[in-house]
């Protein structure tokens, strides 16, 4: 059997179902093995960071192993953005690139390089294969990596003769861990004990609660203990349902609201979120002094990283939340139940009460010109069907999305988790190819979409349909805000430099269209949602740029 045969057996053998990609000269062994490949679809991306962001979304909606190629040195180079966004997201990818042939590596041939060196500090593990005998272990053990917990990306390097050599191959087995690790049960019970105990217990609810699909877990605790849950700072997906009544969003990024929010709780239950990845430094420390924390995640470095935990539980939320749960309720004295039961009824009064004055304040909103981003979400969030599937890369246009949108069950919502920007446009089509039968939103700001524009190629030529939302601003308004807050030169001049997109505006309609991409452009919210739904309805990939108001409130 040839090494580019193997491959793409041993891709079979892991379930793998889709290849991204984007192909150079030391790519052509594998794609010669595609042309008579019927089982694996090849789906080419134009640029190798929309490529890397569609394997990104797919890998995060299917939970499957996703798995891309790149051409040598540049090729990974271009997509190393996101990346680290994939590695944030804790996305199980297989990522591997062409290398030039193994015998004349050591004249240092064009666009060749160290490989694994240049993706390691992005990937779980990254190796290069230097024999055909090797590639069955080193395929297995990468698939095997990528997705035991925590799961996250890894590279292998694929030098050309390895592809095209023959030989008898032992294809080998994968190997698959088991994800539903249980926590410790002493750690369990110190944290059982503090809960039961507590008279104004806070959770903050972390993508593992998505990943492990432990929503009606955390909701039975939550429930019972009278807590309210927020979302970490930068979530990649719905983390708590966001229609229940203890759910109070998201919580904003800066360390003073951080702190005044903690401090109105004495016991702080984390259960696989971010304390605290944050964007601008301050004197205020987000978390008060002495706090109790409580932390739960399937990664044994983000427990206690910033902050030590009183309980330090490594476990799966799904097979841990339920023996956290009961020891909590046999703990809790009569008086502790009535407690919860009020703060239950408090804390959902309060959530629901803060709920409608939003919705309120998108609907008076709703007629002005230029449109106002949150009478869009509102908007949106009143027209979209049960199942609808919202990627958001909205940033200073997203503030209430979780509220005014239905987001209630682990797929329906997946959002930037690195930073990096550009990935939302492309990771909606992988969404899509993962979620096929569910309608896909993708919200994106302007800035964004211009990172990863080439991806609109792609959904046009595979007719993936994808409603892509643009949420025009013409400016990097998220750095404006924060411009403003440094209250410097910028404030002072109304002047910020190198944050306008405009002269020339971009034509977003034309680009879209240039690329196979029906557009439309919509200037007041209900043309804005009259679009979606045509874009919905013709199962077609469309654009819509909706023109926004261009001013901005500060930090």
């Amino acid at each position: 059997m040839s090494g580019k045969r193997a491959f793409l057996e041993l891709l079979k053998q892991e379930g793998v179902e889709i290849v991204f990609g984007n192909p150079g000269t030391t790519e052509l062994p594998l794609m010669d093995a595609f042309a008579v490949e019927n089982e694996i679809k090849y789906i080419l991306g134009l640029q190798e960071a929309a490529v890397m962001s569609m394997a990104d979304g797919y890998a995060q909606a299917s939970g499957k192993l996703a798995v891309l190629n790149f051409h040598v040195a540049p090729g990974l180079g271009n997509a190393m953005g996101m990346l680290y966004d994939a590695q944030k997201a804790a996305a199980p990818i297989l990522v591997t690139a062409g290398q030039q042939d193994t015998d004349y590596l050591a004249t240092e041939p064009i666009l060749s390089a160290d490989l694994p060196t240049l993706a390691r500090p992005f990937v779980k593990w990254a190796a290069e294969a230097h024999r055909l005998a090797d590639l069955p272990r080193l395929v297995h053990r990468a698939a095997k990596t990528a997705l035991a917990p925590p799961t996250g990306p890894v590279f292998l390097g694929l030098p050309g003769d390895i592809l095209k050599a023959e030989g008898d191959i032992d294809l080998m087995r994968p190997t698959r861990i088991g994800a539903r690790l249980r926590g410790d049960l002493a750690e369990i019970a110190k944290a059982a004990t503090l809960l039961a105990e507590s008279k104004r217990p806070v959770i903050m609810a972390g993508d593992a609660v998505a990943q492990s699909r432990a929503f009606a877990e955390l909701v039975e605790l939550a429930e019972l203990i009278g807590a309210p849950v927020y979302a970490e700072f930068v979530p990649n997906t719905a983390s708590f349902p966001a229609s229940h009544p203890l759910f109070r969003g998201h919580v904003i990024r800066l360390q003073q609201v951080v702190r005044k929010m903690l401090d109105e709780y004495d016991v702080l239950l984390s259960v696989g979120a971010d304390l605290f990845t944050l964007s601008l430094p301050s004197d205020v420390d987000p978390m008060p002094p002495g706090m109790p924390l409580v932390h739960l995640d399937t990664d044994p470095w983000e427990i206690g990283k910033n902050y030590p935990a009183k309980a330090a539980i490594l476990g799966d939320p799904k097979s841990t939340l339920p023996e956290l749960t009961a020891m909590v309720r046999e703990r809790m004295t009569s008086t502790a139940r009535a407690e919860a039961r009020a703060r239950l009824q408090s804390a959902s009064e309060a959530s629901l009460a803060d709920r409608e004055a939003l919705r309120a304040k998108a609907r008076a909103l709703a007629k002005m010109t230029p449109i106002q981003p949150l009478a869009l979400l509102g908007a949106i969030g009143d027209m979209l069907p049960r199942d609808a599937v919202v990627i958001e890369e909205a940033l200073s246009s997203s503030p209430g999305i979780r509220q005014l949108i239905r987001s209630d069950d682990p797929q329906s919502y997946f959002g930037l988790r690195g930073g990096g920007i550009g990935w939302g446009l492309p990771a909606a089509i992988g969404v899509k190819l993962a979620l096929p039968h569910r309608p896909v939103v993708a919200l994106i700001g302007d800035g964004s979409a211009m990172y990863t524009i080439q991806a609109l190629w792609t959904a046009a030529h595979y007719r993936i349909p994808v409603a892509f939302v643009i949420l025009n601003n013409s400016s990097y308004r998220i750095l404006k805000q924060r411009l403003h807050a440094l209250r410097g030169h910028a404030e002072q001049a109304d002047a910020y430099v190198g944050m306008e997109l405009l002269d020339p505006a971009i034509d977003f309609v034309g680009l879209s269209r240039s690329l196979g991409v029906e557009a439309e452009r919509a200037k007041t919210v209900h043309e804005a949602t009259d679009l979606i739904g045509k874009a919905l309805n013709d199962g077609a990939p469309m654009l819509i740029d909706v023109e926004l108001d261009r001013a901005f409130k500060p930090m």
